[in-house]
Formats: C-alpha cells, structure tokens, sequence
C-alpha cells in the first residue's frame, strides 16, 4: 500500500523566537498526490509542529495533539511547560511504533517559544520517539540533507526574523531543487511554503501576501545563480 507522504520541514531560531516552515507537495510513490497540502501547524499560542512522513497519521497526530495541550490547559490553568509539550509528542509518536515498522512513519519537528527560559526551542523526533533538542536549526523529510546544507552555510546567531525567514524559503528552494518529493514555490498557481513564527509575542503564520515578496526575491537571486 502506498500512502501520500509529506516533506520537507525546516526551523531555525533567531534571538527573539523560532522560524518554522514547509514545502506544500505530497507524494505518493512517484505521484505528487496533492500539490497544496499544508505540513505546518499551530500547537497552541506559543509552540508550532511541521510533520513529515505518512501524512494522514500526521495530520491526525497534530489535531490529537492539539486537543490535548487545549485540554490540559482547561484542567490545570496553566500552558504545559515547553519540555511537558515535547516529551507528551514524543509519546505520541511512540505509540505509533507497529504502523512505523510497517512503513507508516510519522516524524515530526516541533518547535516553540520556552516562556519560562524565554528562549526558542526545536525538538525533533526519530520513529520510536526519541526526542532531540536541536541547536539553532533543523530540518526533517526525505529533502533534509539539503536543506540542512542550505541552513548550514546561510544560519548566524544573530538572525532577525525576517532574515530567519528568507534562511528557511531558500532552504525549501535548495530541498526542492535537488528533492523529487519537496515541492518548490509554484509561480503560476501561487502556491508559497506554510511559515509561522513563534515569539513571546505568540503564534503568528505569515500571509501569503507577505510570502510572495520573499518567494520573488528567493526566485529572482536564483535566477542570476540558480546554486544559491
């Protein structure tokens, strides 16, 4: 059985929050199954989670997962810590450890504000849910490696955030030019990446408004040299 599968997710952190963002092309074997499908979502106001591998399990994963940070809450008063949110995903995935073995993996990246370090955090998984705090940037999917080459020599310290943005549209640019499966920004329909920020100033998802200046300006650099 083959089932639509979903990448390329890239996160990168800057001082003042985390830039998450995903490609919107679905494969299925050799097919792009859906050329707008969304990969990036919200958690709760101060944390984001991008999903990659078999996209039905994901997608129903994050709205679980959703619920349950909203439910917890509702009970306590209070936003569960950063690292509660991490470790409750992680078990999440780890319940979905048969369908893995038999090629329905999900691995997604999840990322936030820390309001009690007031720092940014990432978080990425492997499928027995293992959880790894990852430093500065990352990326998930099978468009991965070049994105994390990208994000290699593009990442400071110092970013701004919209330079963390422009760092995370050129890596998606540099996954799909290399990646079958990763889709590139599609001019003509004008289908852009999903990017949201995290701040302590909350969730925010860039407007596709916004996105297509950035988009045009990646696009109009390549066009001068297509490497980057």
């Amino acid at each position: 059985m083959t089932a639509p599968h979903g990448t390329t997710i890239v996160a990168v952190t800057h001082p003042s929050g985390v830039v998450m963002a995903g490609d919107r092309r679905a494969t299925m074997g050799n097919i792009i199954a859906q050329r707008d499908i969304e990969k990036v979502f919200p958690a709760d106001d101060y944390s984001c989670i991008g999903i990659a591998g078999t996209a039905g399990l994901a997608i129903e994963l994050v709205r679980l997962f959703q619920v349950e940070l909203e439910h917890y809450e509702k009970l306590e008063g209070s936003v569960l810590s950063m690292e509660g949110k991490a470790n409750r995903l992680s078990t999440m995935i780890r319940q979905n450890l048969g369908l893995a073995m038999q090629g329905l993996a999900v691995v997604p990246l999840f990322a936030g504000w820390d309001e009690d370090d007031r720092i940014p955090r990432i978080y990425s998984y492997d499928v027995t849910g293992g959880r790894y705090e990852e430093h500065g940037y990352h990326a998930v999917g099978s468009g991965s490696m070049f994105a994390k080459g990208a994000l290699k020599k593009r990442f400071r310290d110092d970013l701004t955030e919209d330079e963390a943005v422009r760092v995370c549209v050129d890596a998606l640019y540099d996954a799909a030019d290399d990646d079958s499966a990763t889709g590139g920004p599609d001019l003509t329909r004008k289908i852009w990446p999903v990017v949201m920020t995290v701040s302590a100033e909350g969730l925010h998802r860039l407007s596709d408004e916004a996105l297509a200046a950035v988009v045009q300006s990646v696009v109009d650099a390549r066009m001068t040299n297509p490497g980057g």
